[in-house]
Protein backbone atom coordinates (compact mmCIF):
# COMPACT_ATOMS: atom_id res chain seq x y z
CA UNK A 1 0.00 0.00 0.00
CA UNK A 2 1.34 3.36 -0.91
CA UNK A 3 2.97 5.10 2.22
CA UNK A 4 0.65 8.89 2.44
CA UNK A 5 1.89 11.81 2.99
CA UNK A 6 -0.18 15.03 3.85
CA UNK A 7 -0.30 18.18 1.96
CA UNK A 8 -0.08 20.49 4.07
CA UNK A 9 -1.06 23.74 2.50
CA UNK A 10 -4.14 22.42 0.82
CA UNK A 11 -5.30 20.10 3.71
CA UNK A 12 -7.14 21.24 6.81
CA UNK A 13 -7.92 24.61 5.58
CA UNK A 14 -9.60 25.37 8.82
CA UNK A 15 -6.56 25.36 10.63
CA UNK A 16 -3.19 27.94 11.30
CA UNK A 17 -0.51 26.28 9.28
CA UNK A 18 1.54 25.23 12.01
CA UNK A 19 -1.65 23.43 13.53
CA UNK A 20 -1.86 21.19 10.20
CA UNK A 21 0.96 19.21 11.61
CA UNK A 22 -0.54 17.87 14.79
CA UNK A 23 -3.95 17.40 12.72
CA UNK A 24 -2.37 15.06 10.40
CA UNK A 25 -0.60 12.99 13.10
CA UNK A 26 -3.66 12.12 14.76
CA UNK A 27 -4.94 11.37 11.16
CA UNK A 28 -2.42 8.26 10.92
CA UNK A 29 0.17 10.44 8.59
CA UNK A 30 3.27 9.58 8.88
CA UNK A 31 4.46 12.30 6.28
CA UNK A 32 3.58 15.30 5.05
CA UNK A 33 4.57 17.79 2.35
CA UNK A 34 4.28 21.20 1.64
CA UNK A 35 4.60 24.36 -0.83
CA UNK A 36 7.15 26.93 0.31
CA UNK A 37 8.53 27.28 4.27
CA UNK A 38 9.98 30.51 3.93
CA UNK A 39 7.12 32.36 6.14
CA UNK A 40 8.48 30.15 9.41
CA UNK A 41 12.07 29.64 10.70
CA UNK A 42 12.79 25.96 10.22
CA UNK A 43 13.69 25.60 13.53
CA UNK A 44 9.84 26.24 14.34
CA UNK A 45 9.09 23.99 11.64
CA UNK A 46 11.55 20.76 12.31
CA UNK A 47 10.55 21.51 15.70
CA UNK A 48 6.35 20.33 14.44
CA UNK A 49 7.77 17.41 12.52
CA UNK A 50 9.66 16.70 16.29
CA UNK A 51 7.10 16.73 18.39
CA UNK A 52 3.89 14.91 16.14
CA UNK A 53 7.10 12.06 14.50
CA UNK A 54 6.30 13.36 11.19
CA UNK A 55 8.68 12.88 8.16
CA UNK A 56 8.89 16.03 5.82
CA UNK A 57 8.95 14.34 1.97
CA UNK A 58 9.37 17.17 -0.12
CA UNK A 59 9.25 21.23 -0.78
CA UNK A 60 9.36 24.23 -3.51
CA UNK A 61 12.82 24.57 -3.65
CA UNK A 62 12.18 28.60 -4.30
CA UNK A 63 10.17 31.27 -2.40
CA UNK A 64 7.86 33.05 -4.72
CA UNK A 65 8.51 36.48 -5.66
CA UNK A 66 4.56 37.35 -6.10
CA UNK A 67 1.26 35.33 -5.61
CA UNK A 68 1.02 34.29 -8.97
CA UNK A 69 4.74 33.11 -9.50
CA UNK A 70 5.17 29.56 -10.37
CA UNK A 71 8.73 28.58 -10.29
CA UNK A 72 11.31 30.89 -12.27
CA UNK A 73 13.71 27.84 -13.16
CA UNK A 74 13.51 28.43 -17.11
CA UNK A 75 13.80 32.27 -16.67
CA UNK A 76 17.47 32.94 -18.28
CA UNK A 77 17.35 36.96 -17.35
CA UNK A 78 16.66 35.06 -13.51
CA UNK A 79 19.28 32.53 -12.98
CA UNK A 80 21.21 34.44 -10.65
CA UNK A 81 18.21 34.60 -8.41
CA UNK A 82 16.97 31.29 -8.63
CA UNK A 83 20.27 30.02 -7.59
CA UNK A 84 20.68 31.48 -4.38
CA UNK A 85 17.03 30.53 -3.68
CA UNK A 86 17.70 27.08 -4.32
CA UNK A 87 21.47 27.38 -1.66
CA UNK A 88 18.58 28.92 0.73
CA UNK A 89 16.23 26.16 0.02
CA UNK A 90 18.92 23.93 0.76
CA UNK A 91 19.84 25.25 4.08
CA UNK A 92 15.92 24.29 4.80
CA UNK A 93 16.20 21.34 3.93
CA UNK A 94 19.08 20.12 6.15
CA UNK A 95 17.07 21.50 9.42
CA UNK A 96 13.89 19.59 8.39
CA UNK A 97 15.75 16.63 7.33
CA UNK A 98 13.86 16.59 3.98
CA UNK A 99 15.44 14.76 1.35
CA UNK A 100 13.71 15.98 -1.68
CA UNK A 101 13.23 19.49 -3.31
CA UNK A 102 11.02 20.31 -6.21
CA UNK A 103 12.38 22.78 -8.62
CA UNK A 104 9.38 24.22 -10.23
CA UNK A 105 10.43 25.04 -14.16
CA UNK A 106 7.81 28.42 -14.34
CA UNK A 107 5.75 30.02 -17.03
CA UNK A 108 6.50 30.44 -20.29
CA UNK A 109 6.61 34.51 -21.02
CA UNK A 110 4.77 35.86 -24.20
CA UNK A 111 6.62 35.46 -26.94
CA UNK A 112 9.64 33.83 -25.55
CA UNK A 113 12.31 31.44 -27.30
CA UNK A 114 10.95 28.21 -26.03
CA UNK A 115 14.57 26.26 -26.83
CA UNK A 116 16.35 28.99 -24.80
CA UNK A 117 13.78 28.92 -21.78
CA UNK A 118 14.69 24.62 -22.23
CA UNK A 119 17.96 25.08 -22.34
CA UNK A 120 18.10 27.34 -19.17
CA UNK A 121 15.82 24.72 -17.36
CA UNK A 122 18.79 22.16 -18.04
CA UNK A 123 21.50 24.20 -17.16
CA UNK A 124 19.98 25.16 -14.17
CA UNK A 125 19.30 21.30 -13.11
CA UNK A 126 22.43 19.93 -13.86
CA UNK A 127 23.66 22.92 -11.67
CA UNK A 128 21.27 22.74 -8.68
CA UNK A 129 21.54 18.82 -8.97
CA UNK A 130 25.47 18.98 -7.69
CA UNK A 131 24.23 20.94 -4.96
CA UNK A 132 22.11 18.83 -3.78
CA UNK A 133 23.85 15.36 -4.26
CA UNK A 134 26.40 16.96 -2.03
CA UNK A 135 24.07 17.72 0.45
CA UNK A 136 22.49 13.98 -0.21
CA UNK A 137 19.61 15.32 -1.43
CA UNK A 138 17.46 14.41 -4.77
CA UNK A 139 15.31 17.01 -7.03
CA UNK A 140 12.12 16.62 -8.67
CA UNK A 141 10.69 17.86 -11.33
CA UNK A 142 6.67 17.78 -11.72
CA UNK A 143 4.51 18.66 -15.23
CA UNK A 144 1.20 20.78 -14.50
CA UNK A 145 -1.77 20.56 -16.52
CA UNK A 146 -2.48 23.98 -18.35
CA UNK A 147 -5.81 24.36 -16.83
CA UNK A 148 -4.27 24.48 -13.55
CA UNK A 149 -1.46 26.35 -14.43
CA UNK A 150 -2.09 28.06 -17.67
CA UNK A 151 1.53 28.14 -19.86
CA UNK A 152 3.30 26.18 -17.00
CA UNK A 153 6.45 24.95 -19.29
CA UNK A 154 6.33 21.46 -18.32
CA UNK A 155 3.22 19.93 -18.64
CA UNK A 156 3.95 16.11 -20.08
CA UNK A 157 5.45 12.67 -18.43
CA UNK A 158 7.55 12.18 -21.74
CA UNK A 159 8.59 15.72 -22.02
CA UNK A 160 9.55 15.70 -18.24
CA UNK A 161 11.95 11.82 -18.84
CA UNK A 162 13.66 13.57 -21.38
CA UNK A 163 14.73 16.79 -19.44
CA UNK A 164 15.79 13.93 -17.19
CA UNK A 165 18.04 12.09 -19.68
CA UNK A 166 19.22 15.59 -21.17
CA UNK A 167 20.43 16.58 -17.18
CA UNK A 168 21.95 13.11 -16.65
CA UNK A 169 21.77 13.26 -13.08
CA UNK A 170 20.99 9.96 -10.49
CA UNK A 171 19.11 12.46 -8.29
CA UNK A 172 16.86 14.20 -10.74
CA UNK A 173 13.47 12.63 -10.39
CA UNK A 174 9.86 13.53 -11.71
CA UNK A 175 6.97 14.15 -9.46
CA UNK A 176 3.96 12.25 -10.87
CA UNK A 177 0.90 14.03 -9.93
CA UNK A 178 -1.87 11.49 -11.11
CA UNK A 179 -4.61 14.43 -11.30
CA UNK A 180 -2.10 16.29 -13.79
CA UNK A 181 -1.52 13.04 -15.67
CA UNK A 182 -5.09 12.30 -15.98
CA UNK A 183 -6.03 15.95 -17.59
CA UNK A 184 -2.95 16.53 -19.96
CA UNK A 185 -2.91 12.28 -21.17
CA UNK A 186 -4.74 9.82 -20.06
CA UNK A 187 -3.81 6.23 -20.08
CA UNK A 188 -2.63 6.78 -16.45
CA UNK A 189 -2.26 2.92 -15.30
CA UNK A 190 -0.41 2.07 -18.62
CA UNK A 191 2.20 5.48 -17.12
CA UNK A 192 2.79 4.24 -14.61
CA UNK A 193 3.67 0.63 -15.74
CA UNK A 194 6.15 2.28 -18.13
CA UNK A 195 7.60 4.94 -15.48
CA UNK A 196 7.50 3.13 -12.47
CA UNK A 197 10.12 0.55 -12.92
CA UNK A 198 12.91 2.73 -14.27
CA UNK A 199 13.30 4.05 -10.72
CA UNK A 200 12.80 7.31 -11.96
CA UNK A 201 9.52 8.64 -9.98
CA UNK A 202 10.57 10.22 -6.93
CA UNK A 203 7.22 11.07 -5.71
CA UNK A 204 3.57 10.65 -6.81
CA UNK A 205 0.43 12.46 -6.26
CA UNK A 206 -3.30 12.04 -6.00
CA UNK A 207 -6.36 13.61 -6.23
CA UNK A 208 -10.19 13.23 -7.63
CA UNK A 209 -10.24 14.03 -11.50
CA UNK A 210 -11.60 16.18 -12.87
CA UNK A 211 -12.14 18.48 -9.39
CA UNK A 212 -9.31 18.08 -7.34
CA UNK A 213 -11.14 16.37 -4.13
CA UNK A 214 -10.68 13.52 -2.33
CA UNK A 215 -9.38 10.08 -4.63
CA UNK A 216 -12.62 8.48 -4.00
CA UNK A 217 -14.58 10.12 -7.29
CA UNK A 218 -14.34 10.98 -10.66
CA UNK A 219 -12.76 9.27 -13.33
CA UNK A 220 -9.74 7.44 -11.54
CA UNK A 221 -9.85 4.50 -10.02
CA UNK A 222 -7.69 4.44 -7.00
CA UNK A 223 -8.47 1.62 -5.69
CA UNK A 224 -6.86 -0.25 -8.92
CA UNK A 225 -4.50 2.32 -9.51
CA UNK A 226 -2.83 1.58 -5.80
CA UNK A 227 -3.16 -2.30 -6.18
CA UNK A 228 -0.78 -1.58 -9.59
CA UNK A 229 1.61 0.79 -7.83
CA UNK A 230 2.04 -1.70 -4.94
CA UNK A 231 2.59 -4.66 -8.13
CA UNK A 232 5.48 -2.16 -9.08
CA UNK A 233 7.35 -2.38 -5.79
CA UNK A 234 7.40 1.47 -5.60
CA UNK A 235 8.05 2.21 -2.00
CA UNK A 236 8.41 6.22 -1.88
CA UNK A 237 5.73 8.53 -0.93
CA UNK A 238 2.20 9.11 -2.22
CA UNK A 239 1.06 12.92 -1.36
CA UNK A 240 -2.28 13.67 -0.90
CA UNK A 241 -2.47 16.96 -2.81
CA UNK A 242 -6.40 18.06 -2.85
CA UNK A 243 -8.69 20.58 -1.88
CA UNK A 244 -11.09 18.72 1.16
CA UNK A 245 -14.85 18.87 -0.43
CA UNK A 246 -15.44 20.76 3.11
CA UNK A 247 -13.47 23.18 4.38
CA UNK A 248 -15.30 23.41 7.56
CA UNK A 249 -13.83 21.98 10.52
CA UNK A 250 -12.70 18.79 10.78
CA UNK A 251 -13.89 18.67 7.37
CA UNK A 252 -10.15 16.84 6.06
CA UNK A 253 -10.55 14.54 8.83
CA UNK A 254 -14.17 13.42 7.87
CA UNK A 255 -13.01 13.07 4.23
CA UNK A 256 -10.35 10.17 4.79
CA UNK A 257 -13.03 7.62 4.37
CA UNK A 258 -10.88 6.39 0.63
CA UNK A 259 -8.08 6.23 3.06
CA UNK A 260 -9.14 3.59 5.64
CA UNK A 261 -10.74 1.88 2.60
CA UNK A 262 -7.04 2.07 1.15
CA UNK A 263 -5.53 -0.12 4.57
CA UNK A 264 -8.49 -1.92 4.63
CA UNK A 265 -8.77 -3.28 0.90
CA UNK A 266 -4.45 -4.34 1.52
CA UNK A 267 -4.94 -5.97 5.21
CA UNK A 268 -7.60 -7.79 3.10
CA UNK A 269 -5.04 -8.54 0.50
CA UNK A 270 -2.08 -9.71 2.62
CA UNK A 271 -4.96 -12.11 4.34
CA UNK A 272 -6.17 -13.48 1.25
CA UNK A 273 -2.39 -14.06 0.47
CA UNK A 274 -1.40 -15.79 3.50
CA UNK A 275 -4.58 -18.25 3.56
CA UNK A 276 -3.75 -19.48 -0.24
CA UNK A 277 -0.30 -19.41 0.57
CA UNK A 278 -0.92 -21.90 3.95
CA UNK A 279 -3.48 -23.80 1.97
CA UNK A 280 -0.97 -24.52 -1.19
CA UNK A 281 1.48 -25.44 1.61
CA UNK A 282 2.11 -29.58 1.60
CA UNK A 283 0.51 -30.84 4.94
CA UNK A 284 3.74 -31.88 5.94
CA UNK A 285 5.12 -28.71 6.57
CA UNK A 286 2.51 -27.62 8.86
CA UNK A 287 2.43 -30.69 10.78
CA UNK A 288 4.39 -29.70 13.91
CA UNK A 289 7.50 -32.27 14.11
CA UNK A 290 6.82 -35.12 17.09
CA UNK A 291 8.33 -34.34 20.35
CA UNK A 292 10.65 -37.65 21.31
CA UNK A 293 9.43 -39.55 23.92
CA UNK A 294 12.97 -39.87 26.72
CA UNK A 295 13.88 -43.22 27.28
CA UNK A 296 13.78 -44.65 30.99
CA UNK A 297 16.83 -43.83 32.70
CA UNK A 298 17.58 -40.37 30.87
CA UNK A 299 18.11 -37.35 33.00
CA UNK A 300 14.76 -36.31 31.16
CA UNK A 301 12.17 -38.91 32.07
CA UNK A 302 12.47 -37.70 36.13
Amino acid sequence: MPRFAANLTMLYPELDFLDRFEAAANDGFEGVEFFFPYAYRATQLSTRLRDHGLELVFFNATPRAHPDERGIACLPDRKAEFRDGFLRALEYAHVLSCRRLHVMAGIVPPGADLQRLRATFIDNLIWCCAQARAAGRDILIEPINPRDMPGFMLSRQDDAHDILKAVGAANLKVQMDLYHCQIVEGDVAQKLRTYLPTGRIGHLQIAGVPDRHEPDTGELSYGYLFDLIDESGYTGWTGCEYHPRSSARGGTSAGLDWMLAAHARRAASLVSSLASSLASSPASSLTPAPVPTPSPGSPAAY
